[in-house]
């Protein structure tokens, strides 16, 4: 048969099955994606800034497209939401990769105005002393310099500092902003790697105490690809089960309503072990990022090597994002397995609850303290979802809100303490404190307070909420252990607040830093959130309620 006539055959066969045809151009929302594109672009931006603006520039240059792109992303998303996609509109974008409903709007924004707070610690200049007339923020002077080697040296001479820190800190929170969206695994391990590795880098640049911030770094990193390992191997068995990546037709597969099933998947259909240990590992993944006891390991470490501007950032912004992949998840792609994934919930949430209010009591560093506080507070957030109702949904979004402007506020606070090797964490430091500098002082007793849970603060009215939603949705004997862990949390809290007021300062204790208007401006957010969500919660809790209707 000649060229041509084979030629001629192949052309025919392809315009008989007409292959070109169905590739169809995929179709991109690009409004409703802006939020986390205005970020990403000014991520971009912002290492354009690094290679191409004279060094004594960079830093206001990067603080301006760092606070500009928050902004206007934050105004993206208040768009959206008026425009009625967080609830009458909510929907599926980027062809079933994202969505874009109530919860993922209300944990994006408050992700958004949280690292707009956090941007303004990492920008802080006026706590250390200047170095060789330059001012000097929390960051090593030259990342890749070997600590305490003459290149150090050098950079700190020379007035260098890290500016890269500004587009690490966006694309971490433009993973942020994907991940309690993702509306399929695949987009949910790529968001998770975004905003997982800036964080590794960030860690690991403390300009006091540089090799203790890059041990936490490598701690951090070595036990989060493990975590990733395990999520990754979740959504390849999952994928197995299900024969697909997206949330509603996994969710159509476990609770048998799918439609067309072929012969390969009605196989794969009956193999529950495929379920039940690809959904565990998935589950363990996001277990590891709220720092959940058992997968708490790295939490006290990390937050204590890490520089404390990270510290707050991470703690407060990786904690929403997380629950809302763990909320979506559970409630969209596994709902059918409700009676198989509670009780182990059940149990994860009182050891964490019981383990981080123990052990935080022992602590004798102030970071490492708020670090098993906050693993305290994920078993709290975890009595919500196991509510498995709408008011779960709505209670730990405004948790999540709440807790995190108190969290950052604290690790604000925390930055101003100092001695002559930098901020003073040791607990007997902040000995006398109230009385050497009592606004400060009363400041972090507020934050202290509403990590307790005491009423008229904003963590009062998240426990409540918390609590309320998990006793309807039929777990009242997790409330009781919940509020047995609170009380044994208060004690801690009302410890340091003791120490502070009621103990005698020392001669040689620490002084507290006066900040430039950007930490004042930091702590006074914390401040007013923790205030008016306490006073008066309720228009806040409607906001969650409207907002706590997935889309499927």
């Amino acid at each position: 048969m000649s060229a041509t006539a084979v030629h001629s055959l192949w052309t025919t066969a392809a315009t008989a099955a007409d292959p070109i045809a169905k590739i169809d151009a995929p179709k991109i929302e690009y409004g409703q994606l802006s939020p986390v594109l205005i970020v990403l672009g000014a991520a971009i931006i912002g290492i354009l800034v690094e290679a191409f603006v004279p060094r004594r520039s960079r830093y206001y240059a990067q603080m301006f497209v760092s606070a500009v792109a928050l902004i206007a992303a934050f105004a993206a998303i208040v768009a959206l939401a008026a425009g009625g996609y967080g609830t009458t509109k909510a929907g599926i974008a980027a062809m079933g990769a994202v969505a874009v409903d109530g919860p993922a709007l209300f944990l994006q924004g408050t992700i958004l105005l949280t690292s707009l707070v956090g941007l303004f610690t990492f920008a802080e200049r006026r706590l250390d002393p200047e170095q060789h007339g330059n001012r000097v923020d929390s960051f090593a002077a030259q990342a890749a310099a070997v600590p305490g080697s003459e290149s150090e040296q050098k950079a700190v001479t020379a007035g260098v500092t890290t500016t890269e820190v500004f587009p690490l800190l966006l694309f971490a929170v433009a993973g942020m902003l994907v991940f309690p969206a993702a509306n399929d695994l695949l987009t949910l391990f790529v968001a998770l790697e975004v905003f997982s590795l800036p964080l590794y880098l960030l860690c690991a640049l403390a300009r006091r105490k540089r090799l203790m911030s890059q041990e936490a770094a490598v701690k951090y990193f070595l036990l989060g690809a493990f975590a990733s390992a395990f999520t990754l191997f979740g959504i390849a068995l999952l994928y197995g089960y299900a024969g697909s990546m997206s949330y509603g037709t996994i969710a159509q597969v476990v609770d048998g309503t799918v439609q067309n099933v072929t012969p390969a998947l009605a196989d794969t259909m009956g193999n529950d072990a495929l379920l039940l240990v690809g959904s565990a590992l998935i589950v363990m993944g996001l277990l590891f990022k709220v720092g959940a006891v058992p997968f708490h390991m790295w939490t006290p470490d990390v937050y204590q090597g890490a520089p404390t501007p990270v510290t707050g950032f991470m703690a407060a912004a990786t904690k929403v994002a997380a629950f809302g992949a763990l909320l979506r998840i559970l409630y969209v792609a596994l709902p059918g397995l409700r009676w198989d994934w509670r009780p182990v919930m059940w149990g994860v949430a009182i050891i964490t609850m019981l383990a981080g209010a123990i052990v935080a009591i022992t602590q004798t560093d102030i970071k490492r303290l708020l670090a098993y506080s906050s693993i305290a507070h994920a078993g709290f957030i975890l009595a919500g979802v196991i509510a498995t109702t709408p008011e779960g949904i709505s209670s730990v979004l405004f948790y999540l809100a709440a807790y995190s402007f108190v969290t950052i506020g604290a690790f604000a606070v925390v930055t101003l303490v100092r001695d002559a090797g930098g901020e003073a964490t040791h607990l007997s430091k902040w000995a006398g404190l109230g009385r050497r500098s009592p606004l400060v002082a009363a400041v972090f007793a507020v934050f202290l307070l509403a990590f307790a849970g005491i009423p008229l603060t904003s963590g009062f009215s998240g426990k409540f909420a918390v609590f309320k939603a998990a006793a309807e949705g039929g777990a009242a004997p997790l409330v009781v252990i919940g509020v047995i862990s609170s009380a044994i949390a208060a004690f801690f809290y009302i410890r340091v607040i003791v120490l502070m007021f009621f103990s005698e300062p020392r001669p040689e204790g620490p002084t507290v830093a006066v900040p430039s208007p950007l930490t004042m401006t930091a702590i006074g957010v914390g401040v007013a959130v923790t205030v008016v969500l306490g006073v008066a919660p309720q228009y806040f809790l409607d906001l969650a309620g409207q907002a706590g209707v997935f889309v499927r």
